[in-house]
């Protein structure tokens, strides 16, 4: 036996894949991406405004601590009129005549979400007495989970020069 190679053992030639180009950067997907985020977050937060109601002055709250969001939160307007000294509550947009009326929608709420939490936004000015009214009907709905909206600073003080 010879040392010598045999022919078409050692004479192939290995072939190695052509280069690939690098993969481009495509911005148009990006920019669509990017597009549907705004118009969602946008939704959002449209939404949440629209719940909010400019004629109530919040209490102040020093101490208060920052909410977590809850997108099965159901927001309680409670808003007070002086001259009248009349007390009102509007839930998404509508306006109910007593706190008993609210159970029901509350009801369906609790329904579809059991962990619903209800953030009640109470005038300042409103008497403590409504509000317990307002949370016995929250409680008679079925809802455990209860905050309440409050600032950090009283936005009608004057700061000292």
């Amino acid at each position: 036996m010879s040392d010598a190679p045999r022919p078409g053992k050692h004479n192939k030639k290995v072939r190695k894949p052509d280069h690939e180009p690098d993969p481009e950067f495509q911005i148009a997907p990006m920019i669509d991406i990017l597009l549907v985020l705004l118009v969602f977050f946008m939704s959002i937060s449209s939404t949440e405004v629209l719940q909010s109601n400019k004629e109530v002055s919040l209490p102040v709250a020093k101490e208060a601590k920052e909410a977590k969001d809850n997108p099965g939160q159901v927001i309680i307007n409670v808003t007070y009129t002086p001259m009248n000294d009349l007390t009102a509550i509007e839930v998404d947009q509508r306006d109910y005549a007593a706190p008993a009326d609210i159970v029901p929608l509350l009801q369906s709420k609790v329904g579809a979400n059991p962990l619903v939490r209800v953030l009640i936004r109470a005038d300042r000015n409103v008497r403590y007495d409504y509000v317990r009214k307002v949370l016995e009907a929250v409680g008679q709905s079925g809802v455990g989970n209860v905050t309440f909206s409050v600032v950090d600073k009283d936005p009608n003080a004057s700061t000292p020069s």
